[in-house]
């Protein structure tokens, strides 16, 4: 009977371990939640729970999808957009992300001021990348965080992924990251 239980407790131990070592994600937070495929930019990008899948219909014509919070339809809340561009040599991924990334917070929020918080180069599937981090001061929707990759697909076209969390919490500011995070070239 002991030899029983403990045949019984190391398959119970053994089959939990293996359970959690298909589950657990390498790290990633969003690690097996659905994604959305943007053929127009090339890239994939997961979705957080709580968040969905805007129709195309509600975009500018600068971005080709997007996912976001219930409120990101309202005053504040969080949204990533996708798009793509021309092609941008990997030289001048560094000044088209800054660039980009300050007309984006003058876009998104004209009352107030950004600073930088990072600019820095990154890989996205392997691809050279460039990641710009700025906070957003002042403005309506209070504090935000914007969070803008500019990605080299190929040699004949980039794609970049904006997220902006506003007002912007810990916890929105770790989502708006997780969702670029997550993002690979298709």
């Amino acid at each position: 009977m002991v030899i029983g239980a403990v045949a019984l407790l190391v398959l119970a131990v053994c089959g939990g371990g293996a359970v959690w070592w298909q589950t657990r994600g390498d790290g990633d937070p969003l690690a097996g939640r659905p994604r959305v495929t943007d053929g127009a930019a090339g890239l994939s990008y997961a979705i957080p729970e709580g968040w969905k899948h805007s129709g195309q219909d509600k975009l500018i014509g600068a971005f080709t999808s997007s996912v976001g919070t219930e409120s990101a339809d309202r005053e504040g809340g969080s949204t990533v957009l996708a798009g793509r561009s021309g092609a941008v040599p990997e030289e001048a991924l560094k000044p088209r992300a800054e660039r980009a990334a300050r007309s984006n917070a003058v876009f998104f929020a004209p009352d107030g001021r950004s600073t930088l918080e990072e600019s820095r180069a990154t890989e996205v599937s392997g691809r050279p990348a460039h990641t710009v981090v700025l906070r957003l001061d002042g403005g309506e929707g209070g504090a935000g965080h914007l969070r803008m990759t500019l990605v080299r697909v190929d040699g004949g076209r980039s794609a970049f992924l904006l997220g902006i969390a506003r007002p912007a919490g810990p916890e929105e500011r770790r989502q708006v990251d997780a969702v670029l995070e997550s993002a690979s070239v298709k």
